[in-house]
């Protein structure tokens, strides 16, 4: 028998016990805090521009051919696609839950690459992106200023220089984006009268900014091979983009025989504005950027929300005059609060259950050994959860508060049994203890059994639903085996140190109490009794 080692030899139950608490409470310091489990389903997204295109031209040129490869792909449920007047087209590829979000972006990524040669060069030209994308919105952040000059553009684009690259190296961090982004770009405003009377197309427009708009090695003067008196090597700084628009208007569009040439500026108009104007951000109807934090699927919430915070008080400090931000969006408060208020009810439950206990055991001694069982348990469980990849969150600890008064039972059994046995034959308190559990050691295993067998099977159930109940059956899974663990080690080593016949007499003053559960004890007999 088990639980014979740990009545020779109690010390060796307590140490158990203890590795088993420490390990908790190590697991504690390192388990992610969460709302709710990781249920949403892996998505891909895949995004593409074409620049002047409508949203059906960018459906059917786009989007179909890119579906028709990506169709089918390992683990996939569904795809959302959307296209927009702005030439942009975004596919998103949902999987199925549990699916690994790495080996589902890679073949993704060779599915597009498929597709490539289907896509208009414009479009490959400006780059077809293939990325994780988390629905875990963690934080909003808004950039504002009440000065004059300093308005949604501007707002943007410091967000994307700024902010964007700092915060998106948090650990945690799985992206941070400015929604609604304003990227600066060159608008020419063509007049088409005047183009009209020139011959010019707008191709030529274009093709005249993509030659003489780009970045070229320009070489080197006096590189070798050379001359034997050659001393010096020079490297060639060209002109590099174009970025003012008197330079953007310097643009030769056509040369003419005589040598005159026709300009950008002849034929357009040009000022420095945003690239697309279909979005807007406001904040209280004041002009902003909004900047969205998204955390990884494994990350601690409550964790990265606070680095997050601080890196932005960082980052305050190098603001413009008159640039302010605030974070009206933040999920940690609400997380903050259910886990504080779950956490209230666990220690109320506690309490109860031990307040429950010591009524009907009416011993200080006894009451500590089931009371001893409750923190072990509870606390030894978060060491599975380390080991099984799970977080701090309601579910798992709705677990913990619902598996409260089953850890006590096991331990309450061997208590009343070795209670039993001291009144009715006078055994000193190690045989006492020995045969309680010869006696009671296989109920424990059988109703251990029992227990896992309620709950063990709804981590199995499929989708979403199995997802969000798997760790609360599991959680509480472990905690009744640990609990079954210390009735079988910690209850009976207990049980030898603590009691005894002297030691185990009922208190005084709970004698009322005694009496009255007695006749309500006698009351139901007989009235089962009458019954049958």
């Amino acid at each position: 028998m088990i639980s014979k080692t740990f009545i020779n030899r109690p010390k060796f139950a307590f140490v158990i016990s203890i590795v088993i608490t420490l390990a908790g409470l190590i697991a504690m310091s390192v388990l992610p805090v969460n709302m709710y489990p990781e249920i949403t389903p892996p998505q891909v997204q895949i995004s593409a521009v074409y620049p002047g295109a409508s949203a059906q031209i960018v459906e059917e040129s786009v989007i179909r051919p890119i579906e028709e490869q990506i169709n089918g792909v390992e683990d996939m449920m569904y795809i959302e696609s959307s296209a927009s007047n702005n030439g942009s087209a975004v596919i998103t590829v949902f999987f199925k839950v549990g699916t690994d979000g790495d080996i589902a972006q890679v073949n993704v990524q060779n599915r597009v690459a498929l597709a490539t040669s289907s896509l208009p060069s414009e479009v490959t030209r400006q780059g077809v992106d293939v990325k994780k994308k988390s629905s875990a919105m963690l934080l909003g952040i808004n950039l504002f200023s009440e000065q004059e000059g300093i308005n949604q553009l501007f707002l943007s684009n410091y967000a994307t220089n700024y902010l964007t690259e700092p915060l998106g190296r948090i650990k945690g961090v799985a992206s941070a984006e400015v929604m609604g982004e304003m990227t600066y770009s060159m608008r020419a405003w063509l007049n088409p009268e005047r183009m009209s009377s020139l011959s010019i197309t707008v191709t030529e427009v274009q093709q005249a900014l993509q030659e003489q708009n780009m970045i070229v090695a320009a070489g080197k003067l006096g590189a070798s091979p050379t001359l034997p008196n050659q001393q010096f090597e020079y490297s060639i700084q060209a002109k590099g983009r174009l970025q003012t628009p008197e330079e953007f208007g310097q643009t030769i569009i056509r040369a003419q025989r005589n040598g005159n040439f026709i300009r950008l500026n002849d034929i357009a108009r040009l000022e420095l504005g945003a690239e697309d104007y279909s979005t807007q951000a406001r904040l209280n109807g004041k002009q902003t950027a909004f900047l969205v934090i998204y955390q990884l699927p494994d990350a601690n919430a409550t964790e990265v929300a606070s680095l997050v915070k601080a890196e932005m008080v960082k980052l305050s400090q190098r603001f413009p005059d008159g640039l302010e931000y605030v974070i009206p969006y933040d999920t940690t408060k609400f997380i903050d609060r259910s886990i504080e208020e779950v956490v209230v009810t666990l220690f109320q439950a506690i309490v109860l259950v031990i307040l429950v206990v010591f009524l009907f055991l009416q011993n200080w001694r006894a009451t500590i050994i089931p009371t001893l069982a409750i923190p072990v348990s509870l606390i030894g469980t978060f060491a599975f959860m380390v080991l099984m990849g799970y977080s701090i969150n309601t579910v798992t600890l709705f677990g913990l508060v619902l598996a409260i008064g089953i850890v006590v039972d096991d331990a309450i059994i061997v208590i009343e049994n070795v209670e039993r046995i001291l009144k009715e034959e006078q055994l000193p308190i190690k045989e006492a203890v020995t045969k309680a559990m010869d006696q009671v050691s296989g109920p424990i295993i059988a109703t251990t059994l029992v227990l896992l067998a309620v709950f063990v099977p709804v981590a199995f159930m499929p989708g979403i639903t199995g997802e969000l109940y798997k760790q609360f059956s599991v959680t509480i899974s472990f905690a009744v085996l640990i609990s079954s663990l210390n009735a079988l080690t910690l209850s009976p080593a207990l049980c030898t140190v603590l009691l005894s016949a002297e030691k185990m007499k009922p208190i005084s003053w709970l004698l009322p109490f005694e009496r009255l559960i007695t006749r309500a004890t006698g009351g139901y007999t007989k009235t089962v009794g009458f019954m049958l």
